[in-house]
C-alpha cells in the first residue's frame, strides 16, 4: 500500500505541475442523448408472456465528452433509467479523468469500464439485444485508477486497479454486503494489424475474504473484407473447484454490411459452469446456449448514429439458473435514435449568423 500511495502521490505533483503550464481551457468535443424504444415479445418455455411483453425503452442514455486543458481528457454517461435503490451515482456507467502525460503513457482515473477482454462485453448495451448469460450478469462499471501504454504501432497494454465486479455478491452470515474493499486487477492488451484486432485481458477478481476468481478473455475480430466481419470471445474463468475449461463462455457473431447502412448479424453464445460455486455471474450447474440473429438500418445518410431501425430474434436452451432460460423465445423491434445537442448549438449558431 506504501508504494501504491507513493505512486499517486507522484501522479498527483506530475499532473499539477502539467497543468499550471496549460493556457488552453475546458472544451465539450460532443454532448448528446440516445435512446432505445421498440415492441418486445418475450416467450419462456416457448409460451407466450404477456405481461413480460409489449411495448418499452431499453434505454436512455446521456453522454459527454470533451477537455479540461491540452492533454487533460473527461468522459461522462448516465443512465437514467438504470433503478439503484442505493444512489444516483450508480446509474452512472462512468464519469473519468484522462491524462496523457506523454505519447506512450496515459493515467485514468474516477469511474471506469471493468478491464475484460472480448467485443461483446466492449460494446455499448444500447446496441446489444442479445447476449450470453455472463453478459447479463457482470457488473461492468467500477471505481478505479488505469494506465494505458503504448508500447508498439498497433499495440496498447492497459493495467487496471479497481473494485471488484464480484463485491455485490459477497455477504456476511446475516445477508448484509460485505464486498465494497474487495478489489479486481486487470490486465488488457489492445491490438490492430491489418485485418485482425483484439482485445485480451488477465483478470483476478477477489471474490471473498480468502477467495478470488481468475480470468482469461480472448476477444478476437477479423474484417475477412470491407463488409463482412467475425468476432469471436474466448473465455476461461478459474476459481475453487473449477479446472481447465470448466467454467466458460464463447460468443461469436458474425456481421454483414452489404449496403451502406444496412447491417445483418448472426451470434451464437456459450456459457458453462460444470461445478465452481465461487462463481456468481454464471452459476454452478449452468450449460446453456443462445442463437440470435437481425438486421439493423440506418436511414440517415448525413448520420448513420442518428437513427437506428432494428428487428431481432433469440432463442435461449439449456440448463440456467440466471437470466436466461430453457427453450426461451425473444424477438424485438423498434429504433434506437440520438439527439445531438452539441451538432444542435452548432447548427443554430450557424443558422443565426
Amino acid at each position: 500500500m506504501k508504494f501504491g500511495k507513493t505512486i499517486l502521490a507522484a501522479s498527483a505533483i506530475l499532473l499539477s505541475t502539467y497543468l499550471s503550464a496549460q493556457d488552453k481551457g475546458f472544451g465539450v468535443s460532443s454532448l448528446y442523448f440516445e435512446t432505445r424504444v421498440g415492441y418486445e415479445a418475450v416467450m419462456p418455455g416457448m409460451d407466450f408472456d404477456a405481461n413480460a411483453s409489449g411495448f418499452r425503452g431499453s434505454y436512455l442514455n446521456m453522454r459527454l465528452d470533451g477537455q479540461i486543458c491540452e492533454g487533460l481528457t473527461y468522459s461522462y454517461r448516465q443512465r437514467f433509467n438504470k433503478l439503484s435503490e442505493r444512489t444516483f451515482f450508480d446509474a452512472t456507467d462512468w464519469i473519468h479523468l484522462d491524462w496523457k502525460a506523454t505519447d506512450w503513457f496515459t493515467l485514468g482515473g474516477g469511474k471506469q469500464v471493468v478491464g475484460i477482454g472480448g467485443y461483446e462485453y466492449d460494446r455499448a448495451p444500447i446496441d446489444l439485444y442479445y447476449c450470453s448469460e455472463f453478459w447479463n450478469n457482470i457488473a461492468c462499471y467500477q471505481l478505479g485508477i488505469s494506465g494505458t501504454f503504448n508500447v508498439a504501432p498497433g499495440d496498447n497494454l492497459l493495467l487496471q486497479v479497481c473494485n471488484s465486479p464480484m463485491r455485490g455478491y459477497i455477504t456476511d452470515e446475516k445477508g448484509n454486503n460485505v464486498g465494497n474493499s474487495k478489489v479486481a486487477v486487470n490486465l488488457m492488451w489492445y491490438g490492430s494489424h491489418g485485418f485482425y484486432e483484439s482485445i485480451w485481458s488477465a483478470n483476478a477478481f477477489q471474490n471473498s475474504t480468502d477467495s478470488w476468481m481468475y480470468y482469461v478473455a480472448l476477444g478476437n475480430r477479423f474484417n475477412i473484407t470491407k463488409w463482412l466481419r467475425w468476432d469471436i470471445d474466448l473465455m476461461d474463468r478459474l476459481g475453487k473447484g473449477s479446472g481447465f475449461i470448466g467454467d466458460f463462455s464463447i460468443m461469436s457473431e458474425i456481421s454483414a454490411a452489404p449496403v451502406d447502412g444496412l447491417r445483418v448479424h448472426a451470434k451464437f453464445t456459450w456459457d458453462r459452469n460444470k461445478e465452481c460455486h465461487e462463481d456468481w455471474l454464471v452459476l454452478s450447474g449452468t450449460n446453456v446456449r443462445t442463437v440470435s440473429g437481425g438486421v439493423e438500418y440506418n436511414p440517415v445518410k448525413r448520420s448513420r448514429d442518428a437513427v437506428k431501425l432494428f428487428a431481432m430474434a433469440g432463442y435461449s436452451f439449456g440448463d440456467c439458473y440466471g437470466v436466461l432460460g430453457n427453450k426461451d423465445l425473444q424477438i424485438q423491434a423498434g429504433l434506437k435514435f440520438r439527439l445531438d445537442i452539441l451538432e444542435g448549438v452548432k447548427a443554430l449558431i450557424r443558422k443565426n449568423k
